[in-house]
């Protein structure tokens, strides 16, 4: 667009539009971010090219992009707006944060198989929809395709070809928006019949576009290419179709077939729909073995000397560690399956519990500068053995072993595996196996979650660093542990502000050293939402600490965390469910915390009583399952587990000021004051978080007495003040002005 007709637009938009950058141009329109001045809002501002404006003038384009506007589909990016302004048409949209497919292409080149399939689904549906609306779009294509939060958004319906029995009403047959001169759709992607002209398409014609991007996820390439736009398109009508498998034999036979359909040259050759595409796709999935899974179990300590118990729990961590940074396979957290550390349970057993195919078990003995480790894959219904290896070297090769491991499973498992996780895996973190020594010893002090534990894990953290500075995972230690103490009671005689700053100091320093690490990022990530209330920086972190630790999950749960603080509460519980399947026996509390935010009351207490299941004690399972039972209408019920959590916890003000919320908000002031009495009198010995103390006045109804709390947890960054606008347990402040003013120094 130029210039000159940039200087029109802008005023004809004034008092609804703000033309804030250029985002990117196309062969159909421009791009530009605006501010939508009547709904405070970012948004994405297209405007079509002159040429097009003209053919097509206002009248037709505003009565052929209603059917557009008429769409609702969650895998369809809508459109909010659209008009003319002095001559030049244009149409909004949403501002997605996200990246596009072609920007995912670009840096992975190739996409996992399950990924790619679960993304032509998500395009599919959103095909059918607007197909059974009389709507052919035309330009399906990677550029056209957002990913958003995982999920896969079709954009620019806004100049698509009307079909159908929305076409007729404009002219008596079906139009397309094109004219002489003007070719709508990229050589790459069109089909036969749209290359050569036809007037009129229908919805087999995006389905060969579809075929054409899904060949391209798996191929990294599209399925026919050449040095000018003629020459692909020649190539369609006198090539074979090519095969996807000469270029990654790993794609299954049936989604080869079921490509080869859609990218047939005759539209009647093809799947009808974009629906029966899917469809074909479903079944392949179907067809195939379950996604491939493993618990790595705790490693039995063989060694002469007991107290290497830390070395083997350290052994076992990091190969979980190694085997999480590959995209494809699915594997349990090390919470989980340290619960079966001295088991009893047969392997079958254990594989139901965690939902795993597949369990790694084995035996370290480490004496002297020698360590010997035998490992075992196991078909956990079976009961058989897919692979052992023994290794017996010297200690220093330790890292070589955990990564040969890693690879073997993956292999075994026929996991696909990246080159960029391949290097990932292969890298060694430390040169020193003293210095790594240290890290276990920290890693397993910490893992106690105790202020005691965790001042211990850090001092043999800075022990590491002593002897290697440049350990980026020591510093990543460091940053867990005081993060830890940031966002519990304190660290007894430790401010949540010192500690965040410890926390940041420490995770710069990783991420100086290694840029790849994951955890870092997601350390991060959690500092910047929880302390700097920087919720976009944030978000982009844990993006891409999941590309670098797909099967993180706890990058998974902090994330979920970030949006219920948004209020993103569907995200949230999607987060928390995917870092369940990943944990199943640490994050089943966060489930139902994430649904209970959401309003989901029913299924909160579903996932409540599920959490508890296996531990029946479970303080944070039993806090959550009375909170569930108190929203559901069951009082009595609910104080009865708040009381379990706060008796299980002595000295836990947490659970004492929820306690006593629960009893202000159901009638029991007395108890409520009672409590409250025992906070005070406990803040006078040590630090007793202003946040908790909110909790208390908020069920008493001191509304002004809460906010000073509130104020002073924000100053302090302490607790869980990052979430107050998507917590339930204080929505009666949201009309408080001190309330939404303290949104707004938050970000919010």
């Amino acid at each position: 667009m130029s210039s000159l007709q940039l200087d029109r637009l802008e005023p004809a938009l004034a008092g609804r539009y703000i033309i804030v950058r250029e985002l990117g141009r196309g062969g159909m329109a421009t791009v530009y971010l605006a501010d939508d001045l009547k709904h405070h809002r970012q948004v994405a501002l297209k405007v079509l090219r002159p040429e097009l404006s003209v053919m097509l003038g206002p009248d037709r384009f505003s009565r052929e992009i209603r059917v557009a506007a008429a769409l609702n589909h969650p895998h369809i990016l809508p459109l909010y707006d659209s008009g003319s302004a002095d001559g030049v048409l244009f149409y909004v949209m949403p501002h997605v944060r996200g990246e596009s497919l072609r920007q995912r292409i670009v840096r992975e080149r190739q996409l996992p198989v399950e990924e790619a399939l679960r993304l032509t689904r998500q395009i599919a549906a959103a095909l059918d929809h607007a197909h059974a609306r009389g709507l052919i779009h035309r330009d399906i294509k990677p550029e056209n395709i957002l990913i958003h939060e995982g999920e896969a958004m079709v954009t620019d319906f806004g100049i698509a070809f009307v079909g159908g029995e929305a076409g007729k009403q404009g002219s008596g047959e079906g139009e397309r928006l094109t004219g002489t001169g003007i070719t709508l759709g990229t050589p790459h992607y069109m089909s036969p019949e749209q290359s050569s002209g036809e007037r009129v398409l229908d919805a087999r014609s995006d389905v060969y576009s579809l075929a054409c991007v899904l060949y391209e996820l798996l191929a990294g390439e599209p399925p026919y290419t050449g040095v000018t736009p003629q020459a692909v398109i020649a190539k369609r009508f006198t090539d074979p179709v090519p095969r996807v498998r000469r270029l990654r034999p790993t794609v299954p036979a049936a989604v080869e077939d079921a490509l080869v359909k859609g990218l047939a040259i005759s539209p009647a050759d093809r799947f009808d729909s974009a629906g029966a595409f899917a469809q074909a796709l479903t079944a392949t999935d179907r067809a195939q073995a379950r996604p491939p899974s493993v618990a790595v179990l705790p490693f039995r300590n063989l060694s002469p000397n007991p107290e290497n118990e830390f070395f083997v729990d350290g052994i076992t961590e990091d190969v979980i560690t190694q085997l999480s940074k590959i995209r494809s396979l699915k594997v349990i957290s090390r919470t989980s399956v340290m619960q079966f550390k001295n088991r009893d349970q047969d392997l079958r057993e254990i594989g139901a519990t965690l939902q795993v195919a597949t369990l790694l078990e084995g035996s370290v003995r480490w004496a002297g500068d020698r360590v010997r480790i035998v490992a075992q894959l196991i078909d956990a219904e079976a009961d058989e053995h897919l692979w052992s290896d023994t290794y017996d070297r010297q200690l220093t090769d330790i890292f070589a072993i955990q990564s040969d491991v890693a690879l073997q499973i993956a292999s075994a498992l026929k996991s696909e595996l990246s080159l960029a996780e391949r290097n990932r895996i292969q890298r060694q973190p430390t040169n020193n196996v003293r210095a790594y020594e240290l890290v276990l010893k920290g890693r397993h002090c910490y893992s106690r979650y105790t202020e005691e534990g965790i001042r211990k894990g850090i001092d043999y953290f800075r022990k590491a660093i002593a002897i290697d500075p440049n350990y980026a995972l020591a510093h990543v230690g460091i940053a867990l542990a005081f993060a830890e103490l940031a966002a519990g009671q304190g660290g007894g005689d430790l401010q949540p502000e010192v500690a965040y700053r410890q926390a940041l100091e420490a995770v710069t320093r990783a991420l100086a050293l290694d840029t790849q690490l994951g955890e870092a990022h997601a350390v991060f990530a959690l500092l910047k939402f929880s302390h700097d209330f920087d919720w976009e920086g944030a978000e982009k972190e844990f993006k891409l600490a999941l590309e670098l630790s797909p099967g993180g999950a706890d990058i998974y749960d902090h994330y979920g965390w970030l949006c219920s603080a948004l209020e993103r509460f569907d995200e949230a519980v999607t987060l928390a469910r995917r870092a369940q399947e990943l944990d199943p026996l640490t994050h089943r509390a966060d489930v139902a915390s994430s649904l209970l935010r959401a309003g989901r009351y029913e299924e909160a207490l579903d996932a409540a009583l599920h959490a508890v299941e296996f531990e029946p004690e479970y303080p944070r399972g039993l806090s959550t399952l009375g909170w569930a039972y108190l929203k559901n209408g069951m009082v009595d019920e609910g104080l009865a587990r708040l009381e379990d959590a706060a008796r299980l916890t002595p000295g836990n003000t947490l659970h004492l000021a929820q306690l006593a919320q629960a009893y202000a908000m159901t009638g029991k002031g007395d108890r409520a004051r009672d409590l409250l009495a025992q906070l005070e009198a406990l803040s006078k010995l040590r630090y007793v978080s202003p946040y908790h103390m909110a909790y208390v006045y908020t069920g008493l109804g001191d509304h002004d007495r809460a906010m000073d709390f509130l104020e002073r947890a924000y100053q302090e960054r302490a607790g869980s003040v990052y979430g107050i606008k998507g917590s339930f347990l204080f929505t009666s402040l949201h009309s408080h002005p001190r309330f939404q003013a303290l949104l707004r120094k938050m970000n919010l």
